[in-house]
């Protein structure tokens, strides 16, 4: 399912109304100002609209059409007695917010330890969430922890980073957070992390052009390291997003689709993953731009110049012999 990050200017159920526009198979959406700690239950009748727009574009199916992103504000693995506290109530209403809009797939950012450590970040989160879930135990909503480009402290960076955090939030909730907690892939945060899935050899991305099939192929290997830390079988939701930064550089700077230093070959290789294309009876995960978004020269919306050219480097690619589970993979 391809879909885009969209704005709820007016009314969050627009953000449906300008999917159908742009031929989206679900939408990504912030269920309330991101910038503003303090935020209102939503209004009854903007659920309602938001249901009946949904059912209306999608129908009433299992799969995720609608995708909700947590605000940036929240750090729950902050050091800080007042932000964490503050972080804790935020997520418990953006989860209440979620299933009260039937949204089951939140994602969110992990957080920062500033400067704690890594340790003591993830058990940070994990005490907040043992909170949080005390909040919403009966919400159906799945939290979707985020790989970050790695940024200051904040957590996430690598697929191991992950998988630990998730690891002790199941060691410290028990078996509820099996259900509670999956993972969101964000390939622009994966290369400037120091995955290798760039366009271009170099530690700056200016060396010598990779293939189609070069870049289909390091785009497998990521997958295949996330599969063996983390697990495709968590792998909740994609977002698909080109680099503005090179490879290694933790930098989280979104480009459009084959525009910046994201190897082309390596988007085909994600959607057509079969552990993800064949998810949801093959409808497949949820696939979401988070590129910039307006017209290009040719006053085509940038979202529908995106999804033509991840349509277009499927259909080249021709799936190679498939390689050894060989560690392709180097972090910077």
């Amino acid at each position: 399912m391809f879909g885009s990050h969209l704005s709820i200017a007016g009314g969050i159920f627009h953000a449906i109304e300008a999917a159908v526009d742009l031929k989206l198979d679900c939408v990504q959406v912030f269920t309330a100002n991101q910038r503003q700690w303090n935020v209102r239950a939503p209004d009854p009748a903007a659920v309602t609209k938001w249901r009946e727009a949904l059912a209306g574009a999608w129908g009433t199916g299992p799969e995720p059409r609608a995708v909700a992103h947590d605000s940036y504000l929240i750090n729950l693995a902050s050091p800080d007695k007042e932000l964490w506290n503050k972080s804790i109530r935020a997520m418990a209403n953006e989860i209440n917010r979620c299933a009260d809009l039937g949204i089951t797939r939140l994602v969110s950012h992990p957080g920062a330890h500033m400067g704690k450590g890594i340790d003591a970040g993830i058990n940070r989160i994990a005490d907040a969430y043992a909170n949080v879930l005390g909040k919403t135990p009966d919400a159906n909503v799945m939290v979707c922890l985020e790989n970050t480009a790695g940024g200051g402290t904040t957590l996430g960076r690598t697929f191991e980073e992950l998988a630990q955090l998730r690891d002790t939030l199941i060691a410290r909730i028990g078996r509820a957070a099996h259900a509670r907690f999956g993972f969101c892939l964000d390939t622009c945060h994966a290369l400037a992390a120091g995955y290798d899935i760039a366009a271009r050899e170099g530690e700056q991305g200016d060396g010598r052009k990779r293939s189609h099939a070069q870049g289909f192929e390091l785009g497998r290997a990521m997958l295949d390291e996330f599969d063996d830390v983390c697990g495709l079988n968590h792998l909740q939701v994609i977002h698909m997003n080109d680099s503005k930064a090179p490879c290694g550089s933790r930098r989280d700077r979104h480009e459009h689709i084959a525009k910046g230093h994201v190897a082309p070959g390596a988007f085909a290789a994600v959607i057509l993953c079969p552990h993800l294309a064949n998810r949801w009876d093959g409808l497949g995960v949820p696939m979401i731009l988070e590129t910039p978004k307006g017209v290009d020269d040719r006053g085509r919306a940038w979202d529908t110049k995106n999804l033509q050219t991840l349509r277009r480097l499927v259909r080249i690619s021709a799936p190679p012999t498939r390689p050894s589970r060989e560690r392709k993979v180097a972090l910077a």
